[in-house]
C-alpha cells in the first residue's frame, strides 16, 4: 500500500513539474514575443516568467480544490436536500431567500405600463 502512494506521489511531482516548466516557457516565450514589440517592455527570463505564472494564479485563481466539480461533499448534500423538498417546501425557500444578494432566480418582468 505504501509503495502505491509513493508512485502516486512521484506521479503527482513529475506532472506537476512537468506543467510548470511548460507554462513557464509558455508564458516566457509569448511575452517576449509580443510585450516589447507592443509596449517596449523588457524581455524576461524563465525564472521571471515562473514568477509570474505563481503570482497571476495567487492573485486571480487562488489555491482552492476543484473536488466534485467545484461543490464538493457541501454540494452534493444541498442537491440531495433540495431533490427530496416537495415544491411547496422549494418555493418556501426561494421566497426566504429572496432579495438576498441575487441568489434567486428573478421575477418575471410584468406587463409594461
Amino acid at each position: 500500500m505504501k509503495g502505491y502512494r509513493m508512485l502516486k506521489v512521484l506521479k503527482i511531482a513529475v506532472m506537476v513539474l512537468v506543467a510548470a516548466t511548460v507554462f513557464g516557457f509558455a508564458v516566457q516565450s509569448l511575452w517576449n514575443w509580443l510585450m516589447p514589440a507592443m509596449f517596449g517592455l523588457h524581455t524576461i527570463t524563465f525564472w521571471q516568467a515562473l514568477g509570474m505564472l505563481l503570482l497571476s494564479k495567487i492573485l486571480f485563481g487562488g489555491f482552492h480544490r476543484h473536488a466534485g466539480g467545484g461543490r464538493g461533499r457541501w454540494g452534493r448534500e444541498m442537491r440531495a436536500r433540495w431533490e427530496s423538498m416537495s415544491p411547496a417546501e422549494r418555493e418556501r425557500l426561494m421566497a426566504g431567500m429572496k432579495g438576498r444578494r441575487g441568489w434567486c432566480r428573478p421575477e418575471p418582468a410584468g406587463p409594461a405600463v
